[in-house]
């Protein structure tokens, strides 16, 4: 019995140490793989981790983490790499400098809360190296996710909070949805490393960031020393990359709120679903885009095309050409600094002045004054200063040659002056178009020809003997002039006729009856056109007040001989407005031609233009929430004229503020046709190879590929209302907090549900609150980027005046995010300056 008892207990315990063995055969397993259970989603803890070689994806599985060995290689390395493309392209590495030689690695979260890589022997080979100082996460409240975008981002999962990003500590490719950023008062930055070789992820010796030197530029740098540079950034591109032709076509765009600079590429930067930037082991930056055709990384540019692309090439004040031979050349008024090792092609040393600079021997009167070369369309040289006293390229200039120490100015739109102070010029290269116009401080005697010395026996001679053919020729033409002078005013008073075909007209027109007016009557009723009668400058030239003997007061707009608008533009507003009458359109009352003098004789308005009292002046306070919104309605009614009620379909293409007079009951009347366009009855929309109008309101397809119909019209509205509305130009945002345009601006609160920021603090009025706000909305739905979009003219007032009470919502506006003004301080950027025609689809001039 008892024998019977103890094998019993022995087979129950036998049984029970089998099972035993069984469930901890069953736990080894389940800690052995625990690991693997989140392998097909896209986080990582501190208990699911990666071992190699398991991978885990993004969401949309557009991205894989894992473990990877580069081509030809054994080593083994944790990174981000495309999941939905066959050829493995790797994005991010994080122990690249320090790999695996064997597949037991791991990459998990450690008890301080840091990602971490970790060897057979958990030997920590990298780290996010979060620091307890600036995080008190433990590995339980750490979690790690990658994303669609890319990014691999370490967070406290309790608060959500993002407390480390692979997007921060890029390798050597630029995303579409990641930032390059430059603090110049922390003086940290982001910066994308190449790596070694294509097979070798090790940190290499090319880095590219955001540099600011007043202005931001991006630099590619060989260790020390820089490599590549793109010149400066103007609002839209970097003007030392002529291809970037606008930001809207390049993709590339630039943030600056605070001392903060943000380079980014917008999703929109390609058509193709995958694309990104590289920074190539040999320091070459290129973009690349996926070829589904050929399964394969195509190049769609880069920034070191030819020798000439690499900095400094040619050394000081050395210009280089890559269409010439040598591409290496000195500038004007320069010799090479070694002339033995500059015809053998080491063009480093650079180049010397010929002759001395004469500014600091001005005070004893012993030489004259020195001057300025023009260098046309050139790479401008590093180290520019920015003068945030130079309103104008005329003040630049002699804000430059005042300082003995300038030795080169420049004056960009976007940018405005920029001086070079340094002792040498380095890094200009010669572009066939783009680029800006460097003005070179020079010596007087190299301004005045360098053989004068040569030719002043034949100087003396050719001054002596033509003298009294000279005065012969001088009465004859005085005589002639006399003569003809009669006939000639005739004739001009007949007809005017268009000199050339243009596509402002198209057929020429017959004017109506327009009364004219003598020069020597203008000059008497504007004093002569004394500056104290001056009302305002326009691309057109200068606005007199004047009187005429019968007490009527007019406006003289008298066309300036240094306008860069000319005769095609006098005419084709003089043939428009002759034959448009409405309370909202300025009155013509006549026009001046004689000689070179082209004026147009305007009725006067004694407000002026409605910039001079909406942007930033004390006036501000005149115009209350009524007189705004009568001059918005009285603009769009003056729109709907000439798109559907006058017998001539108008598209007028240079709608903005300062074209918007005011009389002295404040009724808006728009004025300035010249850049008007007449259209058939039947016709749509039009393209014209002459791009002409005001950066900021211009509409997309117009600026981008100069297509314009009447949405292009309502567009330029759409900028013009709310900048009624917010009191803002629309190009004044540059160092704003929030966004560098005020339509980005405004359409960041619209997403956010809260426009009240929108709205001038001097018009806010709770009676009117929503009359304001229907009013914003309106303004959003004429922005909108795609033509088809946009509400037309008669559409617009009817939601004005609430005839239509349920509004659509509106679609992102155009140009959202990249406004068209300047680098520096907002209220020096703005780009409201003068029109210019002479443009072409490539090159768009701001007014």
């Amino acid at each position: 019995m008892m024998i019977e008892r103890s094998m019993a207990t022995r087979r129950i315990s036998s049984r029970f140490s089998y099972r035993r063995c069984h469930l901890l055969l069953l736990l080894l397993s389940f800690t052995c793989f625990a690991s693997r259970f989140g392998y097909g989603k896209d986080t990582i803890t501190s208990t699911s981790f990666i071992k190699d070689p398991a991978t885990i994806s993004s969401n949309g599985s557009s991205f894989e983490l894992g473990f990877f060995s580069p081509l030809n290689s054994t080593a083994r390395y944790v990174g981000i790499w495309y999941n939905q493309i066959p050829l493995q392209t790797v994005v991010w590495v994080a122990n690249a400098n320090n790999p695996l030689n064997h597949t037991s690695g791991i990459f998990t979260i450690s008890k301080d809360g840091n990602l971490v890589v970790l060897d057979q022997n958990d030997t920590v080979l990298w780290s996010s190296n979060i620091s307890s100082s600036s995080s008190t996460t433990t590995n339980t409240d750490s979690i790690a996710r990658i994303l669609d975008s890319g990014n691999l981002v370490l967070e406290n999962s309790t608060s959500g909070k993002i407390i480390w990003e692979s997007f921060k500590h890029p390798s050597d490719k630029f995303l579409t949805s990641m930032k390059v950023t430059t603090n110049t008062r922390t003086k940290q930055s982001v910066k994308i490393t190449s790596w070694a070789s294509p097979s070798n992820p090790f940190m290499g010796s090319f880095s590219l960031a955001m540099e600011v030197f007043n202005f931001p530029e991006a630099v590619i740098w060989n260790g020390r020393n820089i490599y590549w540079r793109s010149g400066p950034w103007n609002g839209q591109s970097f003007i030392g990359v002529p291809e970037m032709d606008s930001v809207y076509l390049s993709g590339f765009n630039l943030v600056i709120e605070e001392q903060t600079y943000t380079l980014s590429i917008p999703h929109e930067f390609s058509t193709q679903e995958f694309a990104y930037v590289l920074l190539t082991s040999q320091g070459n930056l290129e973009k690349m885009h996926w070829n589904t055709q050929t399964k394969n990384w195509d190049v769609s540019w880069m920034s070191l095309k030819t020798e000439c692309d690499y900095y400094g090439v040619c050394g000081a004040f050395g210009v280089c050409n890559p269409k010439a031979f040598p591409i290496c050349s000195c500038l004007r008024g320069f010799e090479p600094r070694h002339e033995e090792e500059w015809k053998q092609g080491n063009w480093s040393g650079g180049c010397v002045r010929r002759m001395p600079l004469q500014c600091k021997r001005l005070n004893n009167g012993a030489a004259q004054e020195d001057g300025f070369q023009k260098v046309e369309r050139v790479k401008v040289p590093y180290f520019a200063e920015w003068s945030n006293l130079s309103y104008s390229e005329d003040i630049c200039r002699e804000e430059c040659l005042n300082n003995c120490s300038c030795n080169a100015y420049a004056y960009e739109d976007g940018l405005r002056c920029m001086q070079w102070r340094r002792e040498e010029l380095i890094d200009m290269q010669k572009f066939e178009m783009g680029g800006a116009d460097l003005y070179l401080r020079m010596a007087y005697g190299e301004l005045d020809h360098s053989n004068n010395v040569n030719n002043k026996k034949g100087t003396i001679t050719a001054i002596v003997l033509p003298t009294t053919f000279v005065i012969f020729m001088i009465v004859v033409f005085v005589w002639c002039k006399w003569k003809t002078y009669k006939q000639e005013k005739k004739e001009k008073q007949k007809s005017l006729k268009l000199t050339r075909e243009d596509d402002m007209i198209g057929n020429d027109i017959k004017l109506e009856e327009v009364p004219f007016y003598d020069t020597e009557k203008l000059a008497i009723a504007t004093n002569n056109f004394a500056l104290s009668n001056k009302l305002g400058q326009g691309g057109f030239g200068p606005v007199y007040k004047g009187k005429l003997l019968n007490g009527q007061e007019i406006a003289v707009k008298r066309l300036s001989r240094a306008s860069n608008q000319g005769y095609e533009e006098f005419m084709n507003e003089v043939k428009v407005i002759s034959k448009l009458q409405h309370r909202n359109l300025v009155r013509l009352f006549g026009c001046c031609i004689e000689g070179e003098e082209k004026m147009l004789i305007y009725e006067y308005m004694p407000h002026l233009s409605l910039d001079a009292l909406i942007f930033g002046s004390g006036k501000q306070k005149i115009l209350d929430w009524r007189k705004r919104f009568n001059i918005i309605d009285g603009i769009a009614r003056g729109l709907l004229y000439l798109h559907r009620d006058s017998r001539l379909k108008i598209i007028y293409r240079d709608l903005k503020a300062s074209n918007i007079l005011l009389d002295k009951d404040l009724n808006p009347k728009i004025s300035d046709f010249g850049m008007a366009r007449i259209f058939c009855d039947n016709k749509v929309q039009a393209n014209t190879v002459r791009v002409v109008g005001t950066y900021g309101y211009m509409s997309p397809e117009y600026a981008m590929q100069g297509h314009f119909s009447e949405k292009s019209d309502v567009f330029s509205f759409g900028v013009l209302l709310l900048e009624i509305i917010s009191g803002r130009k629309n190009t004044d945002f540059y160092h704003h907090k929030y966004a560098i345009s005020l339509l980005g601006f405004a359409w960041k609160l619209w997403l956010e549900g809260n426009l009240i920021p929108m709205i001038e603090p001097t018009i806010y009025e709770l009676c009117y609150h929503q009359e304001i706000l229907r009013c914003i909305h309106v303004g959003l739905l004429c922005v909108q980027e795609f033509v088809k979009d946009r509400p037309n003219v008669s559409t617009v007032i009817s939601m004005l005046n609430s005839e239509m009470v349920d509004l659509p919502s509106p679609k992102q506006p155009g140009f959202v995010g990249r406004p068209n003004e300047g680098n520096t301080d907002s209220s020096q950027q703005n780009l409201d300056t003068y029109s210019v025609n002479n443009v072409t689809l490539t090159t768009i001039i701001a007014r």
